[in-house]
């Protein structure tokens, strides 16, 4: 017997039940995930629930093990773990078959993860993330591409510019920056960590934490000031006037000029206290976040153009990114974005009159439904129309058939009109 009363058994923590209306929402976020995908041509993939513990740990390190629902087979001798990201499992499918794979790959998944973190607004224990991946183009317009995905997303749930913005940075030109200011080559990595926590910390911890890599407190201030600061993609020059160099960074130049041709630089802005600190990122980073601050990041990535060979293929240049359900969903909810409501009506309620034999009520559900219409009727016992009616609008129901034993009626349930209609023009009438 549990050890918990029936009577109290939750959902675990950090996971949601989706009832017929959540279900809708969430159905709704993911078809436009796959849409854009799709049209942005994206082909579709995924993988196991679970993977091998090692799997993650040859990305991540041994420190990715706490945060992992792990499990050993009764007798076995191999560690697994619920998969908590899709970017492993997306490098070891393009080790395996590297050389048979067209190119270049563009691969989309939308699948759900496990993560044993503290539960928080914006982040679960379990949630629905859409990656986007691009690997086999090395070039600018790759990283600008996948952005663009991402902002057509966006677009495409009636997000408007103004209310996200993409904050990108490159690593080659934070690493600049920080060497100019003292940040030994050997102490970058610690530094990328630094910079990625830096919302996270307090001041003056930030402060300490910096002068430890070598940084006196003048060029400490620097760093933060360089840190905080946006500047408008499109505009590289102001962006180089004020890190005082002569040009702007040769690594932004192509990506500035995409962003400008596929008409979204408007959504960007450079930052280059993003880095992403991760240590598989290799060039380009990008987060996205809501304007007004009141959410953690829409979504994050950037490229990592050594990882498929980590995972023991060859060499690969891959961008991509990860957006996960549960902030965008309070996005939307936010700016009052998501639809009265999320589902689709029935394209037909059928209303049995006083008269109506229960066969030929029945028969005409089966008739409507076999031929592909969404077709339903009451299980209530009562034949008064005006209730069935009611419940019909309820529904959301385009149209009601009144079916009598003598009459057929369609009735259109936003206009009001009701007019006789044959048996045979029924179908082609409600499609």
């Amino acid at each position: 017997m549990p050890s918990t009363p029936v009577s109290d058994l939750q959902a675990p923590r950090g996971t949601r039940d989706f009832y017929p209306e959540e279900m809708a929402r969430h159905r709704r976020l993911l078809d436009a995930w796959r849409r854009v995908s799709l049209r942005n041509g994206f082909e579709e993939v995924d993988g196991p629930i679970f993977e091998t513990l090692d799997l993650y740990k040859v990305k991540s390190g041994d420190g990715i093990v706490s945060e992992l629902f792990s499990f050993r087979r009764d007798g076995g001798s191999t560690d697994y773990a619920l998969r908590a990201e899709f970017t492993p499992t997306l490098a070891r499918m393009v080790a395996k078959r590297a050389n048979g794979l067209p190119k270049p790959i563009k691969w989309f998944a939308t699948p759900n993860f496990c993560r044993a973190e503290r539960p928080q607004r914006g982040r679960l224990r379990e949630f629905w993330q859409w990656n986007v991946d691009f690997l086999g183009e090395a070039g600018p317009s790759a990283d600008a591409e996948v952005v663009f995905v991402l902002v057509d997303l966006l677009r495409e749930l009636g997000v408007r510019e103004g209310q996200v913005q993409v904050r990108i940075s490159h690593r080659a030109v934070v690493a600049q920056v920080l060497q100019r200011l003292g940040v030994p080559a050997e102490r970058l990595t610690e530094a990328f960590e630094l910079l990625d926590s830096r919302s996270k910390l307090e001041p003056g911890v930030f402060a300490e934490r910096a002068a430890g890599l070598g940084l006196d407190p003048p060029k400490v201030q620097r760093l933060d000031e360089v840190c905080r600061r946006r500047f408008a993609a499109g505009d590289l020059g102001h962006l180089a006037r004020a890190l005082g160099m002569d040009a702007p960074p040769d690594d932004l130049v192509g990506l500035d000029a995409q962003l400008v041709a596929f008409g979204i630089a408007g959504w960007c802005a450079y930052d280059l206290g993003v880095v992403r600190g991760l240590a598989y990122y290799t060039g380009t980073v990008f987060e996205a976040f809501e304007t007004a601050g009141v959410e953690r990041a829409l979504a994050g990535g950037g490229r990592y153009d050594r990882l498929i060979e980590t995972f023991g293929g060859p060499a690969m240049p891959a961008v991509g990114f990860g957006m996960g359900d549960v902030v965008l969903a309070n996005l939307l909810r936010d700016k009052k974005l998501e639809p009265e409501h999320a589902g689709d009506g029935p394209d037909v309620f059928i209303v049995p009159l006083a008269d109506a034999d229960p066969a030929a009520v029945t028969g005409w559900v089966a008739r409507l439904r076999s031929g592909g219409l969404h077709a339903r009727t009451t299980y209530k016992p009562t034949r008064n129309t005006g209730k069935l009616l009611k419940e019909a609008t309820g529904a959301r129901a385009r149209f009601a058939l009144l079916v009598g034993v003598d009459s057929l009626e369609l009735k259109n349930l936003a206009t009001g009109e009701q007019q006789a209609i044959a048996d045979e023009d029924v179908a082609s009438r409600l499609r």
